[in-house]
């Protein structure tokens, strides 16, 4: 049964934002194949598996769900004025821990090697590899950052690259889209 706004051509929808068709289907799934072994080896205990990645937050914010006229897109005009930015850095291990960290502007490239060599050392102590899935950020890959790789893998701690504009592949964002839904840090801002 049709409602009497599906009956007049328009849609209560969610609006979303993708980059779906910018992916490489191949290596896609060449990527995913990798990563459900990884998680095969860390659900039988053979590894530390965690998903890394950053978020950000602003005062102002686009509603989730929006009324659209069939064949239309709509847009949002974004006031001048967003507030302080509040950004998150993450490593989500399903199951286990989600372990956080939050600063006032962007996630520099000394705060993402500050988390690493947390996790290295400590996949260092337990004698574990430690595995972190994360995308291809500028900060992920930076001359600084690669110049630590070796001596993250002698540690123990590896890192395993999403394919680009494969965000879905990470569930941390899952997370993300909670806490912004909840605005729970949203409020932070607004208190701040």
């Amino acid at each position: 049964m049709k409602t009497g706004t599906q009956k007049k051509g328009v849609n209560w929808k969610r609006a979303r934002k993708s980059h779906k068709g910018k992916q490489n289907p191949i290596a896609r799934a060449n990527k995913q194949a990798d990563l459900d072994m990884l998680e095969l080896s860390a659900a039988a205990g053979e590894i530390d598996l965690k998903y890394l990645d950053e978020s950000g937050f602003c005062v102002w914010s686009e509603p989730g769900y929006t009324y659209y006229f069939k064949g239309e897109q709509k847009r949002l005009e974004q006031t001048k004025h967003r507030g302080r930015r509040l950004s998150i850095i993450g490593f989500l291990q399903p199951l286990i821990s989600f372990v956080y960290g939050l600063v006032i502007g962007g996630i520099s490239r000394k705060s993402y090697i500050e988390m690493m060599e947390i996790e290295a050392t400590e996949a260092q102590k337990t004698g574990r590899t430690r595995v972190i899935v994360q995308d291809n950020g500028s900060i992920h890959r930076c001359l600084e950052v690669q110049k630590l790789w070796s001596k993250w893998e002698n540690m123990g701690l590896y890192i395993f690259f999403l394919p680009a504009y494969c965000s879905e592949m990470n569930p941390i964002e899952l997370e993300w889209q909670t806490l912004k839904k909840t605005n729970y840090v949203g409020k932070y801002l607004m208190t701040s």
